[in-house]
């Protein structure tokens, strides 16, 4: 029998690529996709006695509320998800890895190129809800944090991704003024899924910054996909986060992945090269 492998968020992005590749990629492990249909991970009393009967190897904790607007609309839930459901898994896995998925959005964005000694400085509720997670999940030295920036790839419910959120709004007539002075650090979310088990495979514990190697505006991420969608190009303007009256946003988390890019068998892409060597992984947004 293969050691069970539990992969929360399973519905999502990154969690549903780490289930999808785990044949070719974590052969020796068995991947346990769980979504909120499994096993809804704010019944906690539901989520020990799963615990308890499935005996995980190890946790993979993708799961989150993670559409900012929401959380700064609702923080009691998003800590709740976020914060609560972190919590009471990190301690059932006290004496297995556990490795949580934060973002670069604990950063306030004052300088960029963020390394993972770099002091967190949340400006927002989701961020904040990171923070406090990332705190609890590191009190266990045997347990790891990876802090990842925007995504690319398919989901399963096709509206997670950068790019289906994208596509979604130009799909249905609306303009898009993405911002030129708002920077990040895209990856697709399949090299993500790839990282994270290699990493996992190692069982290196602390913090890591796990993001493309390519620092873009909101507004040239925007013309990136463009490439592969030109009939959508007069929905898209540049704008400026001085227009933002919004959720607060940090101007430029891009992250500095040092220290993963040693231990990775393999180059982590920017994310203009890879969307010009990958065309077909996007599919599915077509």
């Amino acid at each position: 029998m293969k050691p069970t492998i539990w992969i929360t968020g399973a519905g999502g992005l990154i969690g549903n690529y780490l289930v999808q590749i785990a044949p070719n990629h974590a052969p020796d492990f068995q991947a346990r996709g769980l979504t909120r249909a499994i096993l809804e991970l704010t019944d906690f009393a539901a989520v020990e006695r799963a615990f308890k009967a499935e005996k995980p190897a190890g946790i993979i904790h993708c799961a989150a509320l993670s559409r900012t607007p929401e959380c700064q609309a609702r923080p009691d839930f998003a800590r709740q998800i976020n914060v609560d459901a972190t919590r009471v898994l990190a301690e059932l896995a006290a004496d297995i890895p556990f490795v949580f998925f934060s973002s670069d959005l604990v950063f306030d964005g004052e300088r960029g190129n963020y390394d993972e000694t770099a002091a967190v400085n949340p400006i927002m509720v989701y961020a904040e809800t990171k923070v406090a997670a990332e705190e609890i999940v590191l009190r266990n030295p045997a347990h790891t944090v990876i802090r990842t920036s925007l995504n690319a790839g398919v989901s399963p419910t096709r509206d997670h991704a950068i790019n289906e959120q994208l596509l979604l709004a130009w799909r249905a007539g609306k303009t898009l003024r993405l911002y030129n002075d708002e920077f990040r650090s895209p990856i697709a979310a399949e090299v993500t899924a790839r990282a994270t088990w290699e990493l996992y495979k190692l069982n290196r514990p602390g913090v890591f910054h796990l993001a493309g190697s390519e620092r873009l505006s909101r507004w040239q991420i925007g013309s990136v996909l463009l490439q592969k969608h030109p009939e959508f190009a007069a929905q898209l303007e540049a704008g400026s986060r001085k227009e933002n009256t919004g959720t607060p946003r940090p101007p430029d988390t891009s992250l500095n992945c040092d220290k993963i890019r040693k231990l990775l068998s393999f180059r982590l892409p920017g994310f203009t090269e890879w969307m010009a060597a990958n065309p077909e992984s996007l599919r599915a947004d077509w």
